[in-house]
């Protein structure tokens, strides 16, 4: 008798282990259809979308300008490694370090999510950017993924300047701050 308790016993904790399983991997799948859903409803898809994946690639290749267009409160919380701030509420055109790029110069702007990072796209392709892309989830779908991101001291860190706690649900990697 003791051994039936037993295999039932294993028979149930395997159960609990796929349920649980099963709801992380549903879980997760709608956290990604949840962001498909935002961007959708908040973005024109005037800037084409690169993946984490296509931009790493991009950043070992040193053939891309990253541009992170959040405020310069979130960017010292950390950023993707390379990108020069260039915030959004205060953006503008006429940055010195824009004005030294060439026109053609590839370049992919992020933001949180990627809603904000879309609004500067366009307007760096006003100014004549012909080559402009927006990181698909922003420095969320970065963490996300597992990429590394800086501090303001140029260290590792775990951190994510989530912007507010209704955005924080769609970081499932790092520590959101707000």
């Amino acid at each position: 008798m003791k051994q039936l308790s037993t295999s039932a016993s294993l028979c149930i904790k395997s159960y609990i282990i796929v349920i649980f399983l099963f709801g992380f991997s549903v879980a997760s799948g709608q956290t990604q259809k949840s962001l498909d859903i935002l961007l959708q409803q908040n973005n024109s898809g005037s800037i084409p979308y690169i993946s984490v994946a296509e931009l790493q690639i991009l950043l070992i290749e040193n053939s891309v300008v990253v541009l992170d267009t959040r405020e310069a409160n979130e960017f010292n919380v950390s950023h993707i490694a390379s990108a020069k701030n260039i915030g959004f509420d205060k953006f503008s055109s006429e940055d010195k370090f824009l004005q030294n790029l060439d026109r053609e110069t590839p370049i992919v702007v992020y933001c949180s999510v990627g809603i904000r990072s879309e609004r500067i796209g366009e307007k760096l392709k006003v100014v004549g950017f012909s080559n402009v892309k927006n990181l698909y989830g922003g420095i969320f779908e970065w963490k996300n993924k597992g990429y590394m991101v800086l501090d303001s001291n140029g260290k590792e860190t775990e951190n994510i300047h989530t912007f507010s706690r209704r955005w924080s649900h769609y970081l499932k990697a790092g520590n959101p701050v707000y």
